[in-house]
């Protein structure tokens, strides 16, 4: 782990020196992915947008309910999550997934020293932190918990899976609030809930699928709280006690809601 965090620090450090002898920040600098083509200039809303849509359907639709002056920021958002929320499903060898992680870790390190990759999300990106000021802290957290969860096992416990949803979605929503200028602990509160919420209902619907691939991500202290292996979930057993797992589950994020509407009662709101 030590080694790893010395690893970090000197490629910051790297990512920073090569900023200062790329040329002018955001014009031609930065380093190319392999297999991406640049849109033509401005084309970048559009790739995002486009796949939002075709990814994050629902992100799509929430994205269209911003106010116009921040929804291509939201897309540039959403886009990045997709990015890095579609490489689990799309490699067969962990090392592939470290890979790519990486190459978004050290975008984001670009995007920063306003040096980002020839990538039309990292590009649209780049143009939403300068725009918003977002904080870099939660874009780190998104992609070290996407990348501790490249490992195919199931969460230990509830507790875990609120840890990984809270690094994920919550981030991101929190992200979102910088975005529109919102500065509200209760917002924050809200945003904390919520993701929790969304990750684990996420979980829950993508359940047949990865049963399917013969995989299960469940807590796993629930499952044995009721006697239900994996197996039974591969199976598609259908069982009181593999529903009642599903229901404890599903209980949980109900919980996060309610304490969402709490938070959420309406009351003054600062902005930066």
């Amino acid at each position: 782990m030590a080694a790893a965090g010395m690893a970090r620090a000197g490629l910051r450090q790297r990512v920073c020196r090569r900023t200062l002898r790329g040329g002018l920040p955001g014009l031609g600098g930065g380093r190319a992915a392999a297999g991406w083509s640049r849109p033509a200039p401005g084309g970048e809303v559009q790739y995002c947008a486009e796949l939002v849509r075709k990814r994050d359907y629902e992100g799509f639709l929430c994205s269209l309910l911003l106010p116009a002056e921040s929804r291509t920021s939201a897309f540039a958002l959403r886009a990045f999550n997709v990015e890095l929320a579609q490489i689990k499903d799309s490699i067969t060898q962990k090392t592939t997934g470290l890979m790519r992680m990486q190459f978004w870790r050290e975008a984001v390190e670009n995007i920063y020293c306003d040096n980002p990759p020839h990538q039309p999300v990292a590009t649209e990106l780049w143009r939403a932190v300068r725009r918003h000021n977002l904080t870099k802290m939660w874009f780190m957290k998104i992609i070290d918990e996407r990348e501790k969860n490249l490992d195919d096992r199931a969460y230990h416990n509830i507790q875990e899976l609120e840890m990984y949803s809270e690094n994920t979605q919550s981030a991101l929503l929190y992200l979102t609030l910088e975005m529109l200028g919102v500065r509200d602990i209760h917002a924050d509160h809200a945003a904390s809930h919520i993701g929790k919420a969304q990750g684990i209902v996420t979980c829950l619907r993508a359940t047949p699928y990865h049963s399917a691939r013969q995989k299960v991500f469940l807590p796993m202290d629930i499952c044995m709280l009721h006697g239900v292996s994996q197996e039974d979930f591969i199976r598609g057993k259908q069982e009181k006690n593999v529903r009642d797992v599903i229901y404890d589950i599903a209980s949980q994020a109900h919980i996060h809601l309610e304490h969402e509407a709490v938070y959420s009662q309406p009351g003054p709101i600062e902005y930066m």
